[in-house]
């Protein structure tokens, strides 16, 4: 397939490669040094340190201390931040289309040759965030949905990992982590905004050069057959619920379909689940749908908080929807409306310079064709009735629901759950 017109793509020796995207109608440019490396790819020995080297990337490196790094980019008016997620790591900044190559120099010393100095402090700045982190049920919720979904394997752990790993495991574990994967064939950069690619691709041979290596296998594994339960015990004034089930893969071309049936079960304010359990009964204030892509399968899920006297109600409502998703098609003006939505929501976030960057490197990462707006709208489009009615028969099979929930009262949550699935409880 053509590249999209003003995105450009070359792989450089060693497999490095390199994507950019044109955008005449801005002064900034957003870059970003991504490694196909996350939380996935641990062992449970290294629970937790994927996101912690990233946190240890802006700790200093031969030339420059965490504050010259953070006065640095202070000093160029750059926005620059670092993420990680069950698959990849980013390093990330956006700037003035002037201060390319310092931002481009100091990216690329940070991201391979980090120094780890001050680690047990930033060790606890990280356990305070896993800390923190404990204290958000409406957040940790989905983590014990993916443990209910996955179990053992690798992508049922969570992305921060334990404290007891994060306050214990040595630097030569780190930097031997680090050498390991983040290696030539494993790293994509990506660029969008006021640019040119053969100056984008100049530079980053002239700083970014890793070392040489094959690119490392994912670590992972089927979800396994059927759904768990996982109750998590908190006193809180809301019991934080969670169904979900195995999903499909990034690649899988059923994506963009999938996004429409997410759309219209609890992915919009229009949504059934949204209008059926807050709009009509008052049930809850946060309530809605979503999923996650990873490299060979992935995630649907769906999450509300509510008082203890509303929880039965709320999963009986939440049944019932899932019911009616799988055995009754969707009219064709919901159908309709959930396709404008998802093509609205596309474009709207690709006007951002950081989201182009961040989706043609998730691309290229993954070995994905990069598709342009018109080709994704058309893909959306092309979304049927029968598109979504299989997917949603075969995602949500009442079998594979997997149910989380943290709450005061665990009796109180498996009395609920059996509308959504009789096998959670039996």
């Amino acid at each position: 397939m053509a590249l999209p017109e003003g995105v450009e793509l070359t792989e450089l020796d060693g497999g490095l490669q390199v994507v950019t995207e044109t955008v005449p109608s801005v002064r900034s440019v957003a870059l970003g040094l991504w490694v196909r490396t996350g939380s996935r790819d641990e062992t449970p020995a290294q629970a937790g340190v994927s996101h912690f080297l990233e946190h240890l990337l802006f700790k200093g490196t031969e030339r420059y201390s965490a504050i010259e790094i953070s006065e640095y980019f202070d000093g160029l008016g750059a926005a620059t931040n670092a993420a990680t997620s069950k698959e990849t790591t980013q390093l990330y900044s956006r700037f003035l289309d002037e201060h390319t190559e310092k931002a481009l120099d100091l990216l690329a010393e940070m991201f391979l040759k980090p120094t780890f100095p001050d680690i047990d402090s930033e060790r606890q700045v990280v356990i305070e965030e896993i800390a923190m982190y404990e204290d958000e049920p409406s957040d940790r919720v989905h983590d014990v949905l993916a443990d209910a979904i996955y179990g053992d394997a690798p992508l049922g752990r969570r992305i921060l990992g334990t404290a007891e790993v994060i306050g214990s495991i040595p630097i030569p574990d780190i930097a031997a982590y680090h050498q390991a994967r983040y290696v030539s064939s494993n790293i994509v950069v990506s660029a969008s905004g006021s640019l040119e690619h053969g100056d984008i691709v100049d530079l980053v041979s002239k700083y970014l050069k890793p070392r040489a290596g094959e690119m490392p296998s994912s670590n992972g594994g089927p979800a396994g057959a059927g759904g768990r339960l996982r109750f998590y015990p908190k006193e809180t004034e809301q019991y934080h619920i969670c169904f979900g089930a195995p999903g499909i893969s990034r690649s899988d071309d059923r994506r963009f379909a999938l996004n429409v049936m997410d759309t219209i079960l609890g992915g919009s304010s229009s949504s059934r689940l949204f209008r059926e359990v807050r709009e009509k009964r008052g049930l809850a204030y946060s309530v809605g749908s979503y999923s996650s892509q990873f490299a060979d399968q992935g995630t649907v899920a769906m999450y509300v908080g509510t008082r203890e006297d509303n929880v039965a109600e709320a999963c009986e409502v939440i049944a019932g929807e899932l019911e009616s998703l799988r055995t009754q098609p969707v009219s064709a003006d919901e159908l309709e409306r959930a396709k404008e939505h998802v093509k609205g929501r596309t474009v709207l976030v690709l006007e951002s310079t950081a989201a182009r960057m961040s989706r043609n490197a998730n691309a290229v990462l993954f070995d994905l064709p990069l598709l342009g707006i018109d080709d994704v709208i058309a893909k959306i489009d092309a979304v049927s009735i029968d598109d979504v009615a299989e997917l949603a028969a075969e995602l949500y099979a009442a079998e594979n629901i997997a149910a989380a929930c943290i709450g005061a009262d665990e009796a109180c949550f498996r009395e609920a759950v059996s509308p959504i699935s009789p096998a959670l409880v039996a």
